[in-house]
């Protein structure tokens, strides 16, 4: 029975159902804390795959479950507990999204990300595909102001269509750079050969993207992305986990070589914390079936507290 003991067993944590056993919010409309954790396994999929995701927002929350009592724990790659302030966080649970209803998918995902935004909070969406981020961002609209996009993936995602789908995982930033309200685009993490043909990195730079790929981080680290977002910058960061080393992230439906560490993912959202104000997060992409011992759903939850607890110090 030994090895089913775990540090939650060691350090006193009963069963929770939250990432971190932070609170439930059933109504956000009534947001009570900065930030809301909201999950959903699916957007806009491509027949081939479906919802090929699924499953990945309860994956993560349960690597996060044997910390939940110890909260308020030293964190080091914080320097303090995750939340100095106290718990200052929701977990809003799942939506209920559908393969077959992707446009009801995309409006639920608009419509909770809405009801953050409209309390003054930070959404952080976490899934499920890469279309996920779409409607998140559109949500962003009505607010009256300009933003950056930091995007932390291995691919660049500048499809426009593929089989006639134009809101699928392969065309997010094409999808973004049409939003009248999104002002810049940096794209760090890209490496090996993905989706993108010349046309569409063609068409990107011509936008005005600014590409840092993967292996310009292994030589330079992530300083020259981080000064290429402008000084009090709204940014919205969308980090697909196959951005990192598939070495320590196997959950991925395509691993390649070469990717980022967790220490470099952390310094660069740090690093355009420290200059600008981060007010939406996605972490998608975590394929529980490709997982192997867990060591994917560990790191991805590490990585969401890590990022929560930047965005709890800002302001």
């Amino acid at each position: 029975m030994a090895g089913n003991k775990t540090l939650g067993t060691m350090f006193g944590t009963g069963t929770v159902d939250t990432f971190l056993g932070l609170p439930r919010c059933r109504d956000l409309s009534r947001l009570p804390a900065k930030i809301a954790l909201i999950g959903a396994d699916g957007c806009t999929p491509y027949p081939s795959v479906g919802f090929y995701c699924a499953g990945g927002p309860a994956a993560i929350r349960a690597a996060a479950a044997p910390y939940a009592a110890n909260l308020a724990h030293m964190n080091f790659d914080l320097g303090g507990p995750v939340f100095p302030a106290g718990v200052d966080a929701v977990d809003a649970g799942d939506l209920p999204q559908d393969e077959a209803d992707p446009v009801g998918n995309r409006a639920r995902i608009f419509g909770a990300v809405s009801s953050v935004l409209d309390r003054g909070g930070v959404p952080f969406l976490i899934g499920g595909d890469d279309s996920l981020p779409i409607p998140m961002i559109e949500a962003f609209g009505a607010r009256g102001q300009t933003y950056w996009i930091l995007q932390i993936d291995a691919h660049i995602d500048w499809r426009d269509e593929v089989g006639g789908e134009r809101y699928g995982l392969s065309s997010t930033m094409r999808r973004a750079s049409e939003m009248a309200h999104v002002e810049g685009i940096v794209q760090v993490g890209s490496r090996g050969i993905g989706s993108a043909r010349l046309s569409d990195v063609q068409e990107a730079t011509d936008w005005g993207v600014a590409f840092v790929p993967a292996g310009q981080v292994a030589r330079a680290g992530v300083g020259p992305a981080i000064d290429l977002i402008p000084e009090g910058a709204n940014v919205i960061v969308c980090f697909d986990v196959d951005a990192l080393d598939p070495a320590i992230m196997p959950a991925v439906i395509g691993r390649t070589a070469g990717g980022l560490s967790y220490w470099q993912v952390l310094e660069l959202v740090a690093g355009v914390s420290e200059k600008a104000r981060i007010v939406g997060f996605d972490m998608v992409e975590f394929m529980p079936d490709r997982d192997v011992d867990g060591l994917g759903a560990m790191l991805a939850a590490q990585l969401l507290a890590a990022v929560m607890g930047i965005v709890a110090r800002q302001g």
